[in-house]
């Protein structure tokens, strides 16, 4: 199948006039020429399919629950909403709650329906976190970094775990890294750590930072904390969630130019997403959604009801350049699951998961594998 007169986003080059060929469920040809027949776009974008590498639930169902059908259900619901691929991400939750999780994403990548969302990889959330910066997450089961329970874990997920959260103060928590780097991507997360603590557990391999600016400690010129330790570093990519609740628009643009090329877009959404306003369930805690705002009984906010696409056109919105808020909802989120030879991208030998987009980054048409939803 061939689409042709459609301005294509190229990881490289941005918006370009050109078009494309697919072959099976693959880009097998991408092309910057002025071409007639196949599929006349009509000169509407063409993105890569978004990829969300942080989402706990949607459209009534939790990642946590361990649930196929949930599972699935979520899936769905992303994959209408232009979120292609995804990594389902955990609770802070008993491990043997983690595992049966873990198994249910690991089957759902192998027995994936057509309308779902491709899960390429897990987040684990947790529990390896700090109490002090908990958030939403359960501090009944809080432990310290065990690199057995992850590695147990890991083997559970059949190698599809690819983030996991620590906080760096913990004990244990470089051993732990330097052990864990090996199998899937370390990331600083829910942690009351100063600069030298952040800078040590990036010295021991960490190069991801969960959802910036929240759980963490803030900058301060003479504390300049995770965050300074992180932007610093070259090899650190950061998640930020854009829904403009959970960041103040002015430090969403702050965020770019502190991580220039490797902010990742993420939901951080919760079952409420897509959801009416109501009561819902969170690792075993009550969430309290209204007017899109999730939180727990005592008032903290406790992760996103917005799904990553209108988070991307929230960055667009705030003044984030519109190259760099797709990218940051493309390729660098592909690349931090080290998936950027897969998805991500309108390239050959990628899947041909694609969104059509009118000027105003409306979605209009959602494609995954080279077939429409």
């Amino acid at each position: 199948m061939i689409f042709t007169n459609a301005k294509i986003f190229l990881a490289d080059k941005g918006f370009v006039k050109g078009g494309f060929r697919i072959e099976g469920d693959r880009f097998a040809q991408v092309f910057t020429d002025e071409r007639s027949g196949g599929k006349d776009l009509g000169g509407a974008l063409v993105l890569p399919g978004l990829v969300d590498i942080h989402i706990h639930g949607a459209a009534g169902a939790d990642f946590s629950d361990g649930e196929m059908d949930g599972l699935v259900k979520m899936a769905s619901y992303l994959a209408k909403n232009g979120v292609t691929s995804f990594a389902p991400t955990s609770m802070t939750l008993p491990y043997d709650v983690l595992a049966t999780a873990f198994k249910t994403a690991a089957n759902l990548g192998k027995n994936r329906p057509k309308q779902c969302a491709r899960p390429m990889g897990i987040h684990m959330e947790g529990p390896f976190l700090s109490e002090k910066k908990k958030g939403a997450q359960n501090a009944d089961y809080l432990k310290l970094p065990d690199f057995d329970a992850f590695l147990s874990l890991y083997k559970q997920s059949e190698g599809l775990l690819r983030i996991t959260d620590v906080a760096p103060e913990l004990e244990g928590a470089l051993s732990f890294t330097k052990n864990a780097k090996d199998y899937c991507k370390i990331s600083v997360a829910h942690t009351d750590a100063d600069y030298e603590q952040a800078l040590a557990i990036y010295l021991c391999g960490a190069s991801h930072l969960t959802h910036l600016f929240n759980a963490m400690t803030p900058i301060h010129h003479r504390k300049p904390g995770v965050i300074g330790a992180a932007c610093e570093n070259e090899n650190v990519t950061a998640e930020l969630i854009c829904d403009g609740i959970h960041v103040h628009p002015s430090s969403v643009r702050m965020a770019f130019k502190l991580f220039p090329g490797r902010i990742c877009l993420i939901s951080d959404a919760l079952r409420c997403c897509g959801m009416p306003d109501g009561e819902y369930e969170l690792g075993g805690l009550s969430v309290y959604l209204s007017d899109n705002v999730a939180r727990l009984g005592d008032g903290t906010i406790a992760g996103a009801a917005s799904n990553l696409f209108r988070n991307l056109k929230n960055a667009v919105k705030f003044g984030v350049p519109v190259n760099e808020a797709i990218l940051s909802s493309t390729y660098n989120p592909a690349k931090a699951l080290g998936c950027e030879k897969e998805i991500g991208a309108i390239k050959e030998g990628l899947f041909a998961d694609f969104l059509i987009c009118d000027d105003s980054l409306n979605l209009k048409e959602v494609w995954l594998g080279g077939v429409k939803l």
